[in-house]
């Protein structure tokens, strides 16, 4: 099977890792989310790309999840002597990929060009693609006005409440070169157990991307494990929308466009309500604490979309 991933962040990065170890280099596209690239220092940083692309290639730092592995942090602690801005911490492996990234960026290269090249000295067989070569930042609209993601993310430790979220020029932007060939070429597209809000709404609202999905070949893996995220703000999110965090809760959030949802057997009283949806469910143990973890949880998944989209053809 050809498949598509829509990833972001640590989550979709630990399944991500789990599919590019399933599947050989050329059935695997992976398109990541870039609402929450930003300027820093002057440079051009990417965190879900870095983080997607550190943890194929075998260089995430293993208990953040993000970040380099064996970092040191010289540079950082200069700036911040200095009296630099420092409420971003940029390791020294780490400082010298944003470098490189925003040298080839000003002298005209696409994000989706750097990103092959480095993907390539990386070692990294399978497609890694930015969801866009234009920018979109992602807005937070909170208690303190609209904040860019970093800003909310990290700056403010996502402490102010949300109440909504923008991409800003998302409209006018395009889907970088390969992502909808890939989309319309995939046999099972799979959104990885990602923020619905600030990781995956992203991606789908590049032109063309909803377009070209197709419902009867989507499943996705839930990020809400028993009322709460494993990692990150997302369950925060819900609660700050009215909406209980459940796994049932991503999957009404995908209601328009998913064939089937994958939870954590701790949720498995959502099955029937996710049934109601019209999407079918499996129940497995989604929480991927090694990497064998993350290509056993991949195998399943693969195995469910086969089986469902099996089902669809009968």
């Amino acid at each position: 099977m050809n498949i598509v991933a829509l990833a972001g962040g640590v989550g979709g990065a630990k399944l991500a890792d789990g599919l590019a170890q399933a599947l050989p280099a050329e059935n695997l596209t992976i398109i990541v989310n870039t609402g929450d690239d930003f300027e820093h220092w002057g440079l051009k940083v990417c965190p879900d790309l870095d983080t997607v692309c550190y943890t194929l290639a075998g260089l995430a730092n293993p208990e953040t999840g993000w970040g380099r592995a064996d970092e040191s942090w010289l540079a950082f602690e200069n700036v911040s002597q200095l009296g630099g801005a420092d409420w971003f911490r940029i390791g020294d492996r780490d400082l010298g990929t944003h470098l490189e990234r925003t040298r080839r960026s000003r002298q005209g290269d696409k994000l989706s060009e750097i990103t092959r090249d480095f993907c390539e000295a990386w070692g990294i067989a399978h497609s890694i693609l930015p969801m866009s070569d234009d920018p979109i930042p992602t807005m937070v609209h909170t208690e303190l006005g609209w904040l860019p993601f970093q800003e909310y993310f990290v700056r403010q430790r996502c402490q102010p409440r949300v109440s909504d979220f923008e991409y800003h020029n998302a409209d006018i932007a395009t889907p970088a070169p390969g992502v909808l060939e890939a989309i319309y070429e995939a046999d099972l597209v799979v959104i990885c157990p990602s923020n619905p809000w600030v990781s995956i709404d992203p991606i789908l609202a590049v032109p063309g991307i909803r377009d070209a999905l197709s419902s009867g070949k989507i499943i996705a893996v839930s990020p809400i494990v028993g009322g709460k995220a494993l990692k990150g703000p997302a369950a925060k999110m819900y609660v700050e929308l009215g909406i209980e965090p459940s796994a049932y809760a991503v999957a009404e959030h995908y209601v328009d466009c998913l064939a089937g949802m994958v939870i954590d057997s701790v949720d498995k009283d959502d099955v029937s309500r996710i049934q109601a949806l019209g999407m079918t469910p499996f129940v497995t143990d989604t929480i991927m604490t090694t990497p064998a973890d993350r290509q056993r949880l991949a195998e399943e998944v693969l195995q469910f979309g086969e089986e469902m989209i099996s089902d669809k053809i009968e």
